[in-house]
């Protein structure tokens, strides 16, 4: 294993039009008037410490009180946008517990904590800077993986819903160890579905805090899947080795899982039924996914030398000339779920050597 090259700091790419009705036609803008930059304006703020008296480096923020008001008003009404049909009955039995504020990471987005008062079940959500490459994302995370996720537009204000799990590097560093046998087999094959439909799909940067492990107990077993929670490298990068989870430091354990747990024979298999599952989702979604990729490929997400510098490595990986005539992240993308569709199951496809 070797280390990836490092990541810069990814600038923000404004929504088009195009991209806009998009969102418009599959309801992705927000009614609520709610904006990142508004929320910048706290008035204080304090350190979020974690149950082991660990900073978290996020820190909770206070409002004067003649702007909280407003703010937690819209901050409940995008909740209901999120979590039902926007029916503002319920908003008087919600609270807005808390405002988080991340101070690292590309994004630094507010994390928003809504307790139902009823039963004091809550849950999170997250206003970021809207950036074009991260709705791609978040788009293609909900048509072509397992999972779905909500997210809504307001102007340059991105709303996105908290996807529960454990952050892969708690989970390797707490509870992988102390898994069975059993379950280390299934987590092994789960990563290598996993790393096969984010180097297809281009989503890259996939460390082991940028994405979660969640248990969920079945009859007689628990399984455990894994889902990206970091949607801001979605094809930007021209390395083609930042869209392979394999190749960072940070999932080592994971590789290692793979190497000691699954035969090669397992790991074909396995990347095999990835390709047709995605294969299957573009059949079936084909209208909604060629209308976003016409959208992307006129778009621009990413420097000229980065596009450049990924179609030729694609091309000679794959020797199919479509990577080579793309023009734009989009057709390159297009071009990548072209060659799954039609090779998929051919066991050279996208070869990863674990």
């Amino acid at each position: 294993m070797s280390d990836s090259s490092v990541l810069y700091k990814k600038p923000t790419y404004p929504i088009n039009n195009a991209l806009l009705g998009y969102l418009e036609r599959f309801d992705r803008i927000s009614s609520v008037s709610v904006c990142y930059d508004d929320l910048l304006r706290f008035s204080g703020s304090i350190n979020v410490y974690d149950k082991n008296d660990q900073d978290t480096l996020w820190v909770r923020v206070y409002y004067p009180e003649y702007e909280r008001k407003e703010i937690d008003l819209n901050l409940k009404k995008i909740y209901t946008l999120l979590h039902s049909d926007g029916n503002v009955e319920i908003i008087k039995f919600l609270n807005i517990d808390a405002i988080d504020y991340c101070t690292f990471g590309n994004s630094k987005p507010f994390r928003i904590k809504v307790r139902n008062i009823l039963n004091d079940n809550y849950v999170h959500f997250y206003i970021k800077k809207a950036d074009a490459s991260r709705i791609y994302g978040l788009e293609l995370e909900d048509i072509l993986s397992p999972d779905k996720i909500n997210f809504l537009v307001y102007h340059d204000t991105l709303i996105e819903e908290h996807i529960i799990g454990i952050p892969g590097d708690v989970f390797m560093e707490t509870l992988l160890k102390s898994c069975t046998e059993t379950e280390k087999s299934q987590i092994a094959k789960e990563f290598v579905k996993f790393n096969e439909r984010c180097m297809i799909r281009l989503l890259g940067d996939m460390r082991a805090y940028n994405y979660v492990v969640l248990p969920i107990h079945d009859f007689d077993q628990v399984v455990y899947k894994i889902r990206p929670i970091d949607f801001d490298q979605q094809c930007y990068e021209g390395n083609f080795r930042i869209y392979r989870a394999q190749f960072f430091k940070e999932n080592n354990p994971m590789v290692q899982l793979v190497k000691s747990k699954l035969q090669d024979s397992s790991i074909e298999q396995y990347k095999n039924e990835e390709r047709a599952a995605l294969a299957k989702r573009l059949h079936s979604a084909s209208k909604r996914i060629n209308r976003l990729l016409q959208i992307m490929a006129n778009d621009v997400i990413a420097p000229d030398d980065h596009i450049t510098k990924l179609k030729l490595e694609l091309y000679r990986y794959t020797n199919d000339l479509n990577f080579k005539n793309a023009t734009s992240m989009g057709k390159v993308l297009e071009a990548a779920f072209a060659f799954v569709t039609r090779n998929y199951k051919n066991a050279n496809v996208f070869k990863t050597d674990f």
